[in-house]
C-alpha cells in the first residue's frame, strides 16, 4: 500500500468556535469518580471527536485546568461543554426527563452492547453513558439510577477494559447506530 499522511490542513477540523456551534451528538457522557486525569482527558479528547452534546465529571474526577487531563485532551477542554457535579444522583435525576441513563457495567441485568438496541430504549431526546473508576466501576447509587446497564463482551484474562476504552467503544457504537 503507498500512503501519505494527511495534513493538519487536509485534515480540515473545525476550530473551537465552529465545533461549538454545530448540532451535536444526542450523547452525554457522566464520568463517577475516575480517578486519573489521564482518563479524564482521554474522555474529553473522544468526545470531542464524536461532537458529544456534555460531559459531566462527577465525585473525586479530576476538573480543568488540570496538568494531566491537558496532556490527553490536546485542547478538548476548550471545545466539550462540561461541568462538575459532586453528587451523581441529583445530576442523574436531573437529567433522566430527557435521557435515557446506560451505566456501562458488569451487572447481573447487563445487555451486552452488540445485543442492545436503540429500539428498546424510552422514548427521550438524548443518551447518557455513564462510565466508572477505575477500580470500582460504576457506583452502586449510578446503577440503581440507570434504565439499563451495558457490558462490553470480552474473551481474554482480563475482567474489564481501562475505562478511557471503555467510554471510547461505547461512544463509538452509539455514535453509529444514531447516525446510520
Amino acid at each position: 500500500m503507498e500512503a501519505k499522511k494527511k495534513s493538519l490542513e487536509e485534515l480540515e477540523r473545525l476550530d473551537v468556535e465552529a465545533f461549538k456551534n454545530q448540532e451535536k451528538t444526542a450523547i452525554n457522557l457522566v464520568l463517577d469518580d475516575i480517578r486519573s486525569a489521564l482518563n479524564v482527558g482521554a474522555l474529553f479528547r473522544t468526545s470531542d471527536a464524536f461532537a458529544l452534546k456534555h460531559i459531566y465529571l462527577c465525585g473525586i474526577t479530576a476538573k480543568p485546568p488540570h496538568k494531566e487531563i491537558t496532556k490527553t485532551a490536546i485542547g478538548a477542554t476548550h471545545s466539550m461543554d462540561w461541568s462538575y457535579h459532586e453528587n451523581i444522583e441529583e445530576l442523574l435525576e436531573s437529567l433522566r426527563e430527557s435521557n435515557t441513563i446506560l451505566a456501562i457495567e458488569q451487572t447481573d441485568k447487563s445487555i451486552e452492547l452488540q445485543d442492545f438496541h436503540l429500539e428498546t430504549m424510552h422514548q427521550k431526546q438524548e443518551i447518557c453513558l455513564i462510565v466508572g473508576n477505575e477500580v470500582h466501576g460504576v457506583s452502586e447509587k449510578a446503577i440503581s439510577l440507570s434504565d439499563y446497564c451495558i457490558e462490553i463482551p470480552q474473551f481474554g484474562t482480563k475482567h474489564s477494559l481501562n475505562v478511557s476504552v471503555c467510554g471510547g467503544i461505547t461512544i463509538w457504537e452509539f455514535w453509529k447506530r444514531l447516525n446510520s
